[in-house]
């Protein structure tokens, strides 16, 4: 390796690592939790929207947890998208024993529909009240989640806010891979530029967990108007801001956790699926590879091969720039392990996390442009 080549390799990955640094520790100042107590009393009546296919085996935690909530006047809606597992049965039994609780039967997915945005329209529907909560049914929210999180929506004046809850993690690639969500939001989205510039390219959400009202949903054109979206944490707040509204997210990590998934191999399909929507798309896909690679993965390999062939010809500044660039990119997965309960052992395999999260990508970009379909939770999804 030329003197010359080795200097652009570690200048490249110094850089490439310090940028992401550097904004996550800005963002983690600005990433607000929602207020301990609410602005206003009392808290306006609130419609809880939770869409639920085959989830017989969470429903009734999810139920029992929403009930639990304190401060807040409530009505929890779950819609039975076209279960097969007795999920309706158990959401009959429980709004029989709670009046409180409503069922919602899912209708035939028209064309051109993913099954979660269509859930979602009716349910919206079917609200009684005017402020609303679309959370998904593995969501584990605190008793002062819901109230909290109202309070947020209302400190903020946006018209739609979205809490990202703690992510809890049990097989390898849940381990492996799911921390990266707090780490590609606050290490590429300028968080108090978001909140100053309104461009739908700078929305952001996680739609485990929305707060709107009617009022600005109907305006934004809701679920309709990302009817083929598969990615509604992306595409949801961005249609609020094409309609001139304004969107934020909080750290919703202390008052609500969330298992998306509970195997490896549903992970990997489950952040394929909405790939393309993000990172993962044919005008994003090649620069997001050569920043991540470079910031991520490359100080690694530097350092690999520096050890390997003990520095012989490496300038002294090369091996302190390596090293500095080594520690950049673990820098922001540390600080987000101890700032949202993740754990630290994930966070020290980063360059092996990015190295498989961008197989994921280019993975689910050659399906799209393959046109090979998809499938979830039993149902073909829409191709985009």
């Amino acid at each position: 390796m030329s003197p010359t080549f080795l200097a652009v390799l570690v200048v490249t990955a110094l850089i490439c690592a310090a940028l992401p640094a550097a904004l996550t520790l800005a963002n983690l100042r600005a990433f607000d939790r929602a207020p301990r107590l609410p602005h206003r009393e009392p808290s306006p009546p609130v419609s809880v929207l939770v869409p639920a296919r085959n989830e017989a085996g969470v429903i009734e935690r999810l139920a029992r947890d929403v009930l639990a909530s304190r401060g807040i006047d409530l009505e929890l809606v779950i819609l039975d998208d076209d279960s097969t597992d007795g999920t309706g049965a158990i959401v009959e039994r429980l709004a029989a024993a709670d009046a409180r609780v409503r069922l919602v039967h899912g209708r035939p997915l028209p064309a051109g529909w993913c099954g979660k945005q269509h859930a979602c329209w009716h349910l919206a529907k079917a609200a009684k009240h005017d402020t609303w909560v679309f959370l998904d049914v593995d969501v584990v929210p605190q008793p002062d989640a819901i109230a909290r999180s109202l309070a947020f929506l209302d400190a903020s004046g946006a018209a739609l806010v979205s809490g990202f809850p703690r992510q809890t993690t049990g097989s390898f690639l849940e381990w492996l891979l799911l921390p990266l969500i707090h780490f590609v939001l606050l290490g590429f989205l300028p968080l108090a530029r978001s909140r100053s510039d309104n461009s739908p390219g700078l929305a952001a959400g996680c739609g485990q967990w929305f707060v709107t009202t009617r009022a600005a949903y109907d305006r934004a054109g809701g679920h309709a108007a990302i009817r083929a979206s598969l990615h509604d944490g992306i595409k949801l707040p961005r249609a609020y801001r094409r309609a001139g509204l304004t969107t934020d997210i909080f750290d919703a990590s202390d008052i609500a956790s969330c298992r998306m998934y509970t195997r490896s191999l549903d992970v990997w399909r489950g952040l394929a699926k909405n790939a393309t929507e993000g990172i993962g798309a044919p005008a994003t896909i090649v620069p997001f590879t050569l920043l991540l690679a470079a910031g991520q993965i490359l100080p690694f390999v530097l350092a690999a091969t520096g050890l390997v062939t003990n520095w012989r010809a490496w300038p002294a500044w090369t091996i302190a720039a390596t090293f500095g660039a080594c520690c950049l990119a673990l820098l922001p997965r540390l600080a987000e392990a101890m700032r949202f309960g993740q754990r630290f052992t994930s966070a020290l395999a980063q360059p092996l996390a990015i190295a498989v999260f961008l197989a994921i990508q280019w993975y689910a970009l050659a399906r799209k442009l393959l046109g090979l379909k998809t499938s979830w939770r039993g149902r073909p999804l829409a191709m985009q």
